[in-house]
């Protein structure tokens, strides 16, 4: 990725590119190379535009290199040569003529061309051309080889901008559209489909480059009295402590909480982190009962009803908003309104659900979040939301772990690092939820139909799961570790070297930071190539 954004190749299409096209041609071929007079409008319309098709690299909406095809004779290098069909090799019944190469002065360079070239290539193969022939510049005739290209014919041109006459034959430029795909895909700026560390905003970098302040200082405090007061509102809570960790210590400062009630709990699980749940729960010793339900699938509300209606001590439930393991989205409102009902304190693990989806956390006790994640800060920080003041330390938790000791302190008992509440308070106060969740959810639309065509199967695709997770079932044709590997080295990341994944043969895509709609596609193009063997002998190469 370059300082001002990836680069984008493709055939032109809107109309604001072939303005761009003329005002390029414009810049190259009147002010850089005189071969045209000048004009009031800095416009330069080729004389073929309407027989034209432009291939364009563009940066966000700027086009800064394009090159023309047209299969329509003459040729400009008939006009030049004369007929060149003597000079070009075996029947042609289709052949193009690649010219009008123009790139920004800033952004000349092997990759604009490569990628200019991809693009037509594809173009060409996808239309069933056999040759195509171009006036190549004396200046990167090494390049030209290098691709395929063959000279034909004597140099053409002007002193210093002399030309050769060269052809692409169809084999090798259908050879030359993946090699050229390959070596772009390389090239590429790495992308993050984990859960995290997820990619920042720019804002967001900028303050936690900030200089450090002391955590004791007025102006560190009232970053972390505005951050406290951003998630609040976000998630509608009363009260939120942040603190130094991450989402397994805030877990357990919510089981450490627990502790301190005499009654026994209800703790639910569908998933890896439904278990987790229930693994702080045993290390902490607390009195509970579980209800489960198959990983994928959603729990069993009307048994957790049951369970409470049958058994009067069960005083506090606790369960995971978002089930990342599968992407099951588990139904909060529904949770409330049983809790409610058996007045139940309800505490939940809402780490990959803040920040990816709406998450109202009024009527819930205690709830738990992560500074990374969905609210696209950098990891570091643990949140503990609660309903009710908590203003009691407790001498049977380490300090590390009380809320109310923390609370005592006004959230801040110990060192917490200043540039990581900058950081989140920058990266809360811009969220705007409902984009985000409209964004996401188009994004994981069409990742998902795009899996679908692919065979890949998705696990819990048949009920509600989170807009910014989704797991993949394998199965045993492909080896999940290897086709995590394989994206690896295209440097696309996803989720697959966990245990729990790699014990189910399953791969995780989460869309938990800022994507657009070309990065799903890169990413769906590279799974169809490993998995359909495009690019490799079979599926099997993939086979554990």
């Amino acid at each position: 990725m370059d300082d001002a954004g990836p680069l984008t190749f493709k055939i032109a299409s809107e109309p604001y590119e072939f303005e761009q096209i003329h005002r390029l041609n414009y810049k190259t071929f009147v002010e850089e190379i005189p071969q045209h007079p000048s004009n009031e409008r800095g416009l330069l319309v080729d004389r073929f535009h309407d027989q034209n098709i432009y291939a364009v690299c563009l940066r966000g909406a700027e086009v800064i290199g394009m090159m023309a095809l047209r299969c329509q004779r003459p040729f400009s290098l008939d006009q030049k040569l004369g007929n060149i069909d003597p000079y070009l090799p075996g029947e042609r019944a289709n052949v193009v003529e690649i010219r009008l190469l123009a790139t920004e002065r800033d952004r000349r360079g092997g990759r604009v061309f490569a990628g200019l070239m991809a693009a037509s290539a594809r173009y060409l193969v996808r239309n069933g051309y056999d040759l195509a022939v171009i006036s190549g510049t004396t200046r990167q005739l090494r390049l030209y080889r290098h691709m395929g290209f063959i000279p034909f014919g004597p140099l053409i041109g002007t002193p210093g901008a002399m030309y050769q006459p060269m052809y692409l034959t169809r084999d090798r430029f259908e050879q030359a559209t993946e090699a050229m795909a390959l070596s772009l895909e390389q090239e590429e700026a790495a992308i993050s489909f984990l859960p995290g560390p997820v990619e920042v905003c720019e804002s967001v970098r900028r303050a936690f480059a900030a200089p450090a302040v002391s955590h004791r200082s007025e102006r560190f405090l009232q970053d972390f009295r505005a951050a406290q007061t951003a998630l609040c509102q976000l998630v509608n809570a009363h009260h939120v402590q942040i603190l130094t960790g991450s989402g397994t210590h805030a877990n357990d400062i919510v089981a450490a909480q627990l502790s301190l009630e005499p009654s026994a709990g209800l703790i639910l699980s569908n998933g890896e982190f439904g278990e987790r749940l229930i693994d702080h729960a045993q290390r902490w010793g607390l009195a509970f009962q579980t209800a489960t339900a198959p990983w994928g699938e959603a729990l069993d509300l009307e048994n957790v009803e049951r369970t409470l209606q049958n058994h009067s001590s069960i005083r506090w439930l606790w369960a995971v908003h978002c089930e990342t393991s599968t992407g099951v989205l588990n139904d909060l409102q529904q949770l409330k309104s049983i809790c409610t009902r058996h007045g139940v304190k309800l505490c939940l693990d809402c780490i990959s659900s803040i920040g990816t989806t709406p998450v109202d956390l009024s009527e819930v006790a205690l709830a738990t979040g992560v500074s990374g994640k969905g609210l696209r800060s950098y990891a570091g920080l643990a949140l503990v939301f609660h309903d009710s003041p908590i203003t009691a330390a407790s001498p049977r938790l380490p300090r590390a772990l009380d809320l109310g000791y923390c609370a005592q302190n006004a959230g801040v008992p110990f060192t917490v690092c200043s540039n990581l509440v900058c950081a989140l308070k920058a990266a809360v106060e811009q969220i705007s939820l409902d984009d985000r969740v409209e964004g996401t959810t188009l994004l994981k639309r069409r990742l998902c139909d795009g899996l679908e065509q692919l065979g890949l199967e998705r696990v819990a695709g048949a009920i509600e799961t989170s807009p910014a997770v989704i797991t993949l079932a394998l199965g045993p044709a492909i080896s999940a570790e290897r086709l995590g590997n394989a994206l690896a080295e295209k440097r696309i990341w996803v989720s697959y070297r966990s245990r729990y994944l790699q014990s189910r043969n399953w791969i995780q895509i989460c869309l938990m930071g800022e994507y657009r709609t070309r990065m799903v596609e890169r990413l769906l193009r590279c799974l169809g190539q490993l998995t359909t063997g495009a690019f490799s002998e079979n599926c099997a190469s993939f086979a554990g």
